[in-house]
């Protein structure tokens, strides 16, 4: 499903570890580089990086050695499969791959190996890419921040001097690309938990609509709002990515009618003529001043780059989304509830509270939610109507100190909508506050409408280089 991929020079660095995906993998079909090299210098950066960063739940080291191997064997004799063959990726550790364990962020299932690989990873691999290992979530991807009380919590890479949140559940994915110990990663996302890690750590992230991508072999938290996803530094290897994760799969049916779209025929369209919604001024209500001043110049930005900016008029607020609780919350404790249950496992104890919570939903709570999100997807339908999207600061703040978390309150404020109302959403950075923290857009588009945000959020990257900034490591 990947487009061959248009040639251009090698990239100013020189360090493979420092080149996007898109430039690794031009380099490497082009032959001017080796993936052993690219492995290599990602090897040789994790294991500087990751014993302070903490991404990774495990490297497969030897693995990623033998398929570089493999890999510029096959190229150098003219078998390449793909355009991608050859470039490194990260999984999550939700996402099964044969032989491999899968914890799903819990001590609970540290021994368990998965008996078959999940259909995204079969279709990377399918692609010649190698996979460099499993990076940290919260356990069993059932919080906001990032925070995982037995495992560990990756930290985020932006601030040496305190340790700050990585933004949750993809925590380690997020760290590994920011970082540069991989060049792009999969997540998943059922509140934000793509974005929210791309926002605070200042990468690009995309939610993809219900049935874009298959969740066959992703250890589920909610079979109805769960949706994997590619995290990058740019627009243009998300969009890549994206097009070897999207397609049916009869193992999910949720994917069963769903056309595949390639999004990048028109990534380079521009936004001249189309029509962006600016937020409520409402809701600007309790984010940090630095989050609005950024979001006002992005918006400025694709103002001067040819769109129209619309105030918009919505039929709900942002924060009337925690009823989505219900549906995570009794899915959770349906696949989870046997583990909370048992007092003497090792569960994170904000996580355990949050699936216990799922009991005391009724099957008529859990229904009515379930009627509710069938209207409110009617009503938002309706309010944009002539809008090409819908645009949100991604989070309330940058990141915050990890001993300023507070369990109770959630980051997803103005991500959970996406996932209840079944959008789509890009998530990528929009500037950087007085002490040096990534801000982050949000590009919300209508369900199955990925290229449409692919398209605003490249005539974005193509005006900034916010996308391109190193933390400082």
């Amino acid at each position: 499903m990947t487009d061959a991929l248009p040639t251009d020079a090698l990239p100013r660095e020189t360090d493979p570890a420092l080149m996007s995906a898109a430039s690794l993998a031009r380099a490497i079909a082009a032959r001017r580089l080796s993936p052993v090299d690219a492995v290599e210098a990602l090897l040789a950066r994790i294991d500087r990086l990751e014993p302070r960063l903490h991404a990774f739940v495990e490297v497969y080291v030897a693995d990623a050695r033998l398929a570089a191997e493999g890999a510029e064997r096959a190229i150098r004799s003219g078998h390449a499969v793909g355009p991608l063959h050859g470039v490194p990726v990260a999984l999550k550790d939700l996402i099964d791959v044969e032989g491999r364990i899968s914890t799903g962020g819990s001590m609970t299932r540290r021994v368990q190996r998965a008996t078959a690989s999940a259909t995204v990873a079969k279709r990377m691999i399918a692609q010649g890419m190698i996979l460099l290992g499993k990076t940290h979530t919260v356990e069993f991807a059932f919080g906001g921040w990032g925070t995982n009380q037995h495992m560990g919590t990756p930290l985020n890479p932006w601030d040496p001097a305190r340790p700050r949140v990585p933004g949750g559940s993809s925590s380690g994915s997020g760290v590994a690309v920011a970082s540069r110990m991989a060049p792009w990663a999969i997540g998943t996302d059922t509140g934000g938990s793509v974005r929210l890690p791309a926002s605070f750590c200042g990468i690009t992230g995309l939610k993809v609509t219900v049935g874009r991508v298959s969740t066959a072999g992703v250890l589920p938290l909610s079979t109805t709002l769960d949706t994997p996803g590619p995290m990058a530094r740019s627009v243009e290897d998300v969009a890549l990515l994206y097009n070897v994760l999207q397609g049916p799969d009869p193992l999910d049916p949720n994917t069963r009618g769903v056309v595949p779209v390639d999004p990048l025929p028109g990534l380079e369209r521009g936004v001249r003529g189309m029509r962006l919604g600016r937020m409520p001024a409402a809701e600007r209500e309790g984010c940090a001043p630095e989050v609005l001043a950024a979001y006002d110049r992005a918006l400025d930005l694709l103002d001067r780059l040819g769109a129209e900016i619309v105030d918009t008029r919505l039929p709900f607020r942002f924060v009337d989304f925690v009823n989505a609780a219900a549906i995570v919350n009794a899915e959770a404790y349906f696949h989870n509830g046997a583990i909370a249950e048992d007092f003497a496992a090792p569960l994170d104890e904000d996580v355990r509270a949050r699936i216990l919570s799922g009991a005391s939903v009724s099957a008529r709570d859990y229904l009515r939610t379930r009627r509710l999100q069938q209207d409110m997807k009617r009503a938002f339908d309706r309010a944009m109507a002539g809008l090409d999207a819908l645009l949100t600061p991604t989070t309330e703040t940058a990141a915050i100190p990890l001993d300023a978390v507070d369990q109770a309150v959630v980051p997803s404020r103005f991500t959970r909508f996406g996932n209840f109302l079944e959008l789509c959403a890009l998530a990528l950075p929009c500037g950087f506050t007085a002490e040096g923290l990534p801000l982050s857009l949000q590009i919300a588009c209508r369900g199955y409408e990925e290229a449409t945000a692919l398209r605003i959020g490249q005539a974005y990257q193509q005006a900034t280089d916010w996308h391109g900034r190193l933390p400082p490591l």
